[in-house]
């Protein structure tokens, strides 16, 4: 069993940080994708640049930023889950009996089964799930939520097993194996959900928008997990995360920025390499592990030059902001890069071409940015973070 190693696990900015690129990575990419709307109508306001744009983009945020946002994912479940210890290891030992009688209590209680109540925790972030896919399709909360519950048993395994369990994820298993014995996997389900979907986005109410997406978006969002070779890669960066926390590697101390600096070149000379290869009839398999290697070269790249460079930390201060409030502005691009784009509302997914379409989101996630800098003048967390926080700790806060 995983012992901790009783060091404070204080806020680490370079995750806000690469929190806050992912997100803002989310709204890009969907905004190349019109929000998942793939019209065959004749785009209005197309440029020559469109397709460039399309592959750049697809290049270095398809896949990966949804798995930044894993991996941090279970790097928060990990300090969660030991500042929960620490709080009953302080309750056990009496280091709290200096504290007033009711927030002692409270310490008490939340130091207690801390299991059952990420459990609780992953119910809420379901919920919220619910909410976001009524306005987009491509919610990723709800599984986000089913991959977070087998973050607790894995939690309890020695390092050297969680270890090998991200191996095994990593070289695509499901892939891997499809590849070795010829099995295929029938994906047309996937495709005539899509179909559905896609033909209420162009010409459906938003009533009717959202029924359709209650209707299929969880299935069709696992079927594609499937499809993409994320099912397995998301839960390994789930674990990973949470393994990163173990070993404190978000830190800078010890020789975590020398390991930091190893990945970058190892992961940068291997996408070159691969950048030159022609997976052919083994991209199936071979192509999410390129995908997870470019997102290990952008994380250590940031974690790398937040450490190294005072202006790079200067700048990506911005992204922090951006990031502590991750659950809110995902939420809120759904409802704006909807309206934007859907049938329903300024129907932008056949007037604008890829470029216009990426200008878009760039200016979403500036306003986003400017309402979450005017909301965190006044408030500790995001509004979504700061229900989610209260209706995790419910019952504690009522039993002080």
């Amino acid at each position: 069993m995983y012992k901790t190693r009783s060091l404070p696990n204080t806020r680490i900015d370079v995750a806000d940080a690469l929190r806050g690129i992912a997100v803002a990575g989310i709204i890009l990419y969907h905004s190349v994708e019109h929000f998942n709307i793939f019209t065959q109508e004749t785009i209005l306001h197309a440029l020559p640049s469109d397709q460039t744009v399309a592959d750049v983009l697809a290049w270095l945020l398809s896949g990966k930023m949804y798995g930044i946002f894993a991996m941090l994912f279970g790097l928060s479940f990990f300090i969660m889950k030991e500042r929960n210890s620490e709080s009953h290891r302080a309750c056990s030992d009496g280091r709290v009996a200096t504290f007033e009688g009711k927030a002692s209590d409270n310490q008490q209680q939340k130091g207690k089964s801390f299991s059952g109540r990420f459990a609780w925790r992953m119910c809420l972030l379901f919920m919220f799930g619910i909410i976001n896919v009524t306005f987009y399709d491509g919610d990723i909360l709800m599984l986000y939520a089913c991959y977070g519950l087998l973050l607790i048993p894995i939690s309890y395994l020695p390092s050297k097993a969680v270890w090998c369990i991200i191996g095994l994820l990593a070289i695509q298993p499901v892939e891997f194996y499809c590849l070795l014995t010829g099995t295929t996997i029938d994906h047309s389900t996937m495709w005539e959900l899509y179909g559905k979907i896609n033909s209420m986005h162009e010409h459906g109410t938003f009533w009717e928008n959202a029924l359709t997406n209650l209707q299929y978006g969880f299935e069709v969002n696992f079927r594609f997990n499937v499809f993409s070779g994320r099912l397995t890669q998301l839960l390994c960066l789930f674990i990973l995360g949470m393994q990163l926390g173990r070993q404190r590697l978000f830190y800078n101390e010890g020789k975590n920025l020398k390991i930091w600096h190893a990945i970058l070149c190892v992961s940068a000379a291997i996408v070159i390499a691969l950048s030159f290869v022609d997976f052919g009839e083994i991209d199936i398999w071979l192509h999410p592990i390129y995908n997870l290697i470019i997102l290990l070269m952008i994380v250590s790249a940031v974690v790398s030059a937040w450490y190294a460079f005072e202006g790079v930390r200067n700048v990506l201060h911005h992204l922090c902001i951006f990031g502590r409030m991750s659950l809110t502005n995902y939420l809120l691009q759904s409802i704006i890069g909807c309206a934007i784009f859907c049938g329903y509302g300024l129907a932008c997914y056949y007037k604008l071409g890829i470029t216009y379409a990426v200008l878009v989101g760039l200016a979403m996630v500036i306003t986003q940015y400017c309402f979450a800098r005017y909301w965190f003048s006044s408030h500790q967390r995001g509004p979504l973070e700061g229900l989610w926080r209260k209706l995790t700790w419910i019952n504690t806060e009522t039993k002080k």
